[in-house]
């Protein structure tokens, strides 16, 4: 149990953090490698849904309808995925636009000409620290519980979303160095947002754990789905394709639904 709980919030962590890999990827490269991230992001967009739909939601049916009887077991299930969309929803719903981390931004935005120092974009580059953070901490919670439960799962949960946690450090450093043109304050705003991650691990350890039952179980593993699931569509996916090129995005999601059945399947 003790190395499961230091495993899921090392993985919570460091999917958390990756948002600062997105900022160093600013400040060292000149260009984004389009086929690349949206190769990424599919790849990413496909081991969430996969695993969403395939193994989380059918343990956490299991969990319930072992615990409470058939009938009940799976109107919870359902409502529990749906309660996790409706939950990611409302997140994204009271972040203003200018601040969503789905609005996603090139690393050669960093090399415009025209940089000057302005309040508005540095307000602009905070309120996406701040929304990636309210965004991560349900995350958090999601890889935390996947990887308590299920070590193996975890790991695969923590990489896609760190994967996806890496533009996101972009959209933070890009307004808030051209505000200040300093590379460390925004470095260190990507950095901090991604700490809502292992917050939201510590929310579920303290808050969630001592409760854990197969029904708490249950509910929790179905709205992780759900949220999961609700990245993926509304986020990952809209942001593979923006950055497509000759369908390079769907086959990083079929090769991420690929690789995620084969690591199932191999743990067996």
């Amino acid at each position: 149990m003790t190395e499961n709980l230091l495993l899921a919030f090392g993985l919570t962590l460091m999917a958390g953090l990756a948002t600062g890999i997105g900022s160093v990827l600013a400040f060292f490269t000149s260009s984004t490698n389009t086929k690349f991230l949206s190769l990424a992001l599919g790849f990413s967009a496909g081991v969430m849904i996969y695993v969403s739909m395939i193994e989380i939601f059918v343990k956490a049916q299991d969990a319930l309808v072992s615990a409470i009887g058939e009938g009940l077991g799976n109107w919870l299930t359902v409502a529990g995925f749906f309660g996790g969309m409706i939950l990611i929803a409302l997140i994204d719903k009271f972040i203003p636009k200018q601040g969503n981390p789905h609005e996603l931004k090139k690393v050669e935005d960093m090399n415009k000409p025209d940089i000057t120092k302005d309040t508005q974009l540095l307000k602009i580059g905070t309120f996406t620290a701040l929304a990636i953070g309210i965004h991560n901490f349900p995350e958090g919670i999601a890889t935390f519980a996947s990887a308590l439960q299920d070590p193996a799962l975890g790991v695969a949960i923590a990489i896609a979303i760190a994967i996806h946690n890496i533009p996101e450090g972009i959209a933070v450093s890009v307004p808030v160095y051209f505000a200040t043109g300093d590379k460390k304050k925004a470095f260190k705003l990507s950095f901090l947002s991604g700490l809502s991650e292992p917050i939201g691990a510590l929310a579920a350890y303290f808050v969630l754990l001592p409760f854990l039952n197969d029904i708490v179980f249950g509910i929790i593993f179905a709205g992780v789905a759900g949220i999961m699931v609700f990245i993926s569509l509304d986020e990952l996916l809209p942001a593979a394709k923006k950055y497509d090129e000759a369908h390079i995005s769907i086959y990083g999601l079929i090769g991420g639904m690929g690789v995620m059945a084969l690591s199932l399947l191999l743990f067996i």
